[in-house]
């Protein structure tokens, strides 16, 4: 595994780490807990050492699920690691938004207790929709929980992009983020001048659904049909067939080295000079290890990705 310097906070990342929507989510379907701990498991093995978590990956019963099976798998190897958590969306409240003071506090020690640590290197709002959700206290308490060691970094987990880039960037110049979490993949590129400028500014840059939500797994066909809880399903045989039609011309980039479409996703994202590293939402330990080893292959020439760029027709929305 090789690792990268997350912007301005200097913790040194694996090139991939793993994302634990798919854990407790099901959206593309059942993770058995013993499947997710075994990903966990070989991911470190791998020396994969960032690990992205959320109290919303969860049931509406049950909030944090996802978390309470990643503080099972780290087990003892904590401290070799890095954490990454989300606040202000609860599964238990059916994604509601609240970034105010009193959650970000409740929140932060309630992902604490299920990940059995003492402390988040990362704390990101979790993908707020406008400014006007943000409550003007809630900088206050974040800092408080800095100063007593409960959090180290402050970042933002990007959705609805057209609609709050620019109070990242604004986030950003006032110092109060060191860290952003963008969509970003061959399907999906509309991240990328955002990432170039706040690379810049020394922002780090974790990259999420680079497979596409699935599309660029090289399991999907225009047949493919999926289950009505699933998270494709809301698209229309043409949608589907679009994005795969897309995903066919991309087929150049897996090569001897490259085995895969997935592999070949997570390369040319790890290509692109202003990302630190890359999320698989690996749901078992095959999936983690074909993700890891993106990491070993050799980067892309220039002319291969001049190539996927004047391949590349639109940008797909992300989920």
């Amino acid at each position: 595994m090789k690792y990268r310097t997350l912007g301005r906070t200097e913790l040194r990342c694996s090139e991939i780490g793993l994302g634990t929507w798919t854990f407790a989510s099901q959206v593309y379907g059942a993770v058995a807990e013993a499947d997710a701990i075994n990903a966990i498991r070989a991911a470190l093995d791998v020396g994969i050492n960032f690990f992205d978590t959320a109290p919303l990956y969860g049931t509406p019963q049950r909030d944090g699920v996802a978390e309470e099976i990643l503080g099972k798998g780290l087990g003892k190897d904590r401290d070799k690691i890095i954490i990454s958590s989300k606040f202000g969306r609860n599964s238990s409240e059916g994604n509601a938004p609240n970034f105010h003071a009193k959650r970000a506090r409740q929140s932060v020690e309630e992902s604490l207790r299920r990940l059995r640590t003492d402390r988040l290197e990362i704390l990101f709002f979790h993908s707020p929709f406008s400014a006007e959700e943000i409550h003007d206290d809630v900088w206050e308490a974040l800092d408080k929980l800095k100063t007593e060691g409960k959090i180290r970094f402050i970042g933002h987990s990007i959705s609805m992009f057209q609609n709050t880039q620019q109070m990242t960037r604004n986030w950003a110049a006032e110092r109060k983020i060191d860290v952003i979490q963008v969509v970003y993949s061959l399907l999906n590129r509309e991240a990328a001048d955002l990432m170039r400028d706040l690379g810049k500014e020394k922002i780090g840059v974790v990259a999420r659904e680079s497979l596409a939500n699935g599309f660029l797994s090289g399991t999907i066909t225009k047949d493919t049909q999926f289950p009505p809880d699933h998270l494709n399903a809301r698209y229309s045989r043409e949608e589907i067939s679009e994005r795969v039609e897309q995903v066919q011309r991309l087929g150049f980039l897996v090569r001897d080295d490259i085995k895969n479409m997935p592999q070949a996703a997570m390369r040319w994202v790890l290509d692109d000079p202003h990302v630190s590293l890359v999320l698989s939402g690996a749901k078992n330990q095959r999936e983690i290890l074909g993700c890891a080893a993106a990491a070993e292959a050799k980067p892309y020439s220039s002319a291969e990705l001049q190539k996927a760029e004047t391949l590349h027709y639109r940008d797909f929305q992300a989920a």
